[in-house]
């Protein structure tokens, strides 16, 4: 029988397949001929199979080095599920008692087991090594092996010495798997797994049934969310965030408001995460809301959507993630939340850290902006960082973006671009995409006059433009391979030949402009986009007018009546009786009852007079999470308690409380802070204030900060904003 025969009738045998996936026939082949093997190939593509096959056929144990225990978990059950050998498949960690690894031991030497799932913690342990070097092996195979590069999205240092560890044991082919490498990770984990005779094969990252969506993330998110999930009721789904505190706040607000989702995060003890990851797989909740540490290995075929709440660290991140939709071919929508907060958030993080990873965790956050910014194809742009080309009007899945659906216009920027390629080699092409632009549009700093860029003729020459149109072509261009980033120095841009033959032979280039996301104070969105609900411009302008004469009245400014927020909150939801208006967001019962009255009948009668339909679904119960903190607050200000302390026993940071502070007086009722304003300012520098704001148009703090001059810091003026409305408007 010829070794085809035999692939073919064992894959029947073993997992009832009658063909071969996508490349998963000749990285078999591969292994068996024991040559060492770099597969990458895209989450759902059938990855696992690639080892698991001919760990099945070959003599001896196959090691497999996972980074996750739940991953592991997940494969040993499925290769169990189809032998009668239970001992087939067996998991190495720290969760198994003495006898458990006896056990193991044992079968691994009576050759019952076939693969061995081993973290790289347990490899390194001396009497693990000891012990397998005395045993058959038939090959090494790492999996997530993006985990040894520190280009990678998921960094571990255990990985590093995994090499030596697998030589100690004995001279075996080895197998590196991932589901997402750049140029620069593949490089990396090759030369780090001296891998560089290896067999190399790289499937399509195109998964043409996902539609990919950005928005801007607003101060609703979470009313957009439920709104989404509502629209696809009953569909599977996962949502990403951050931090552990906002999946447990999240689940929440879905579970309050009719939603069954569960929360996943590596802060819950294990038997809670097993059990919250069964339900989802059984169907017995719709919606997982979890942190990264979910979805490894999560072979759901029919997840429908998942939502990004917070922006990934990296495009291998957001690429994996999304991959865990539509695995069974059909549709699968992600939908993103943007806001550039998120993204300073991510850099902030990364202060501790050493300088070299900070680079690079910067320039993968970059290209992360790229892709949330970017108005051309999403599909095209993904594709290109991972290093594969594109046809954006023939290509499979080529109309499955938001940018492709609503197409931002084109203009001819031919001159632009010779302009921009000029730049580049002009400066001997050593600078960055932000040093290219500050040549560019003539902001001069360190390194640019460390190379005396400024005495170079083409030194502002695009002043006319802002550097946000600059980046916007800068990342077009990229794509069409007109220049590139050198690996090694990341980053630094170079020309292609294809860029050089551009400055001598221009022809046309028709650009998009970007999108911009920029945010106010508060986290409303000031965007080129407009959000999906749609605010009445008419009724926010009588809104205004109202607001203005009610102001007069009571003898306070506008915005101390309602904030600019609550009037765009009022003129998307209409709310006709009080009980409505104090659900707007920044109202409360306190504010509805003072100045409600004549904001419902005008509401009432515009929506009578214009026929309108009232949305039933903008009104989001709250989780009362935040009515124990805010009761909290109330009192302990009242017991005038330090207000560092009142932080601190509920663990936030001073700018959290005041933001707590600011959304109870916003909803009208009072707080008395006079106490812990009287020991950070005199009373003339209170009063200089305190008049500003009952005078001034707006209460934007950083008019604020700008009126003063640097006089006062941003905290001063906010706990005074605090007193001001707490006193003028409540």
């Amino acid at each position: 029988m010829s070794k085809e025969m035999d692939l073919h009738s064992a894959l029947k045998k073993f997992f009832g397949f009658n063909q071969f996936k996508g490349l998963q026939e000749d990285v078999i082949k591969s292994i068996l001929n024991k040559k060492d093997t770099f597969v990458i190939m895209p989450t759902g593509g059938g990855k696992s199979l690639c080892y698991q096959l001919p760990a099945l056929m070959l003599e001896g144990t196959a090691i497999v080095v996972s980074p996750l225990i739940a991953l592991m978990k997940n494969q040993v059950d499925a290769i169990r599920g189809i032998s009668e050998d239970f001992g087939i498949a067996h998991v190495l960690n720290s969760s198994l008692n003495k006898t458990e690894i006896n056990q193991v031991k044992e079968d691994i030497v009576s050759g019952v087991t076939k693969l061995l799932y081993v973290a790289p913690e347990s490899l390194i342990k001396e009497e693990y090594v000891e012990f397998l070097r005395d045993q058959n092996i038939s090959f090494v195979a790492i999996d997530e092996a993006h985990c040894i590069s520190e280009w990678g999205h998921d960094f571990r240092p255990e990985y590093r010495n995994l090499k030596d560890i697998i030589k100690q044991i004995d001279n075996v082919p080895v197998i590196g798997l991932t589901a997402t490498a750049t140029e620069k990770v593949q490089e990396d984990i090759l030369k780090t797994l001296g891998m560089s005779k290896a067999n190399v094969f790289k499937a399509s990252f195109n998964r043409p049934n996902l539609f990919y969506e950005v928005v801007p993330k607003t101060k609703d998110v979470e009313k957009d969310i439920i709104r989404f999930i509502n629209k696809n009721r009953g569909k599977s789904g996962i949502i990403y965030c951050l931090s552990r505190k906002k999946v447990e706040e999240i689940a929440q607000i879905l579970q309050v408001n009719g939603i069954s989702a569960v929360p996943y995060h590596a802060g819950l003890d294990a038997k809670t995460r097993v059990k919250h990851q069964d339900m989802f797989l059984m169907e017995d909740c719709d919606v997982v809301v979890a942190t990264i540490a979910f979805g490894m290995g999560i072979d759901k075929p029919d997840v429908r959507f998942v939502i990004h709440h917070d922006i990934p660290k990296s495009l291998e991140s957001y690429y994996q993630e999304t991959g865990r939709a539509g695995r069974d071919g059909g549709e699968g929508h992600c939908l993103t939340f943007y806001s550039y907060k998120d993204i300073e958030k991510l850099e902030k993080f990364m202060t501790n850290k050493p300088v070299a990873e900070q680079e690079i965790g910067y320039a993968l956050l970059q290209d992360v902006v790229g892709y949330a910014e970017t108005s051309m194809n999403r599909r095209k742009y993904l594709l290109h960082y991972f290093g594969e080309e594109f046809d954006e009007i023939n290509g499979e899945g080529a109309d499955m973006d938001d940018n492709t659906r609503n197409p931002k216009k084109k203009h001819e920027a031919k001159d632009d671009v010779v302009m921009l390629l000029s730049v580049i080699r002009d400066t001997n092409e050593m600078y960055k995409a932000k040093e290219v632009i500050n040549t560019i549009v003539g902001k001069e700093n360190a390194l640019l006059k460390s190379h005396k860029t400024k005495e170079q003729k083409l030194f502002g020459a695009g002043k006319d433009k802002s550097p946000h149109y600059w980046m916007a072509l800068i990342r077009q261009i990229l794509v069409v391979n007109l220049i590139s980033k050198e690996i090694e120095q990341y980053g630094v841009i170079k020309l292609t030949d294809k860029g050089k033959g551009f400055i001598k032979n221009p022809t046309s280039f028709m650009m998009t402009e970007d999108h911009i996301f920029d945010t106010d104070d508060d986290g409303t969105i000031i965007t080129n986009t407009k959000s999906a609900g749609g605010v009445d411009e008419n009724l926010i302008s009588m809104l205004k007018e109202l607001r203005k004469k009610v102001g007069k009245k009571q003898g306070v400014p506008p915005f101390a009546v309602f904030q600019d927020p609550s009037l765009d909150d009022m003129a998307l939801k209409y709310p006709i009786t009080l009980d409505e208006l104090s659900k707007v967001h920044g109202v409360g019962e306190g504010k509805a009852n003072k100045y409600g009255k004549e904001f419902v009948k005008l509401i009432s009668d515009y929506v009578e007079e214009n026929d309108i339909i009232r949305p039933d679904d903008l009104i989001v119960k709250s989780t009362g999470v935040n009515s124990g903190l805010k009761l909290y607050i109330i009192q302990n200000t009242d017991r005038k308690l330090p207000l560092e302390d009142i932080a601190k026993s509920k663990g936030l940071e001073m700018a959290e409380l005041i933001k707590e502070m600011e959304a109870i007086v916003y909803s009208g009722t009072k707080l008395n802070i006079s106490y812990a304003i009287d020991d950070l300012l005199d009373e003339d520098q209170q009063e200089e204030i305190y008049d500003y704001f009952m005078e001034s148009e707006s209460d934007g703090i950083q008019e604020a900060l700008e009126e003063f001059g640097g006089d006062y810091e941003e905290e001063e003026l906010r706990l005074i904003r605090i007193k001001f409305t707490s006193e003028v408007a409540n």
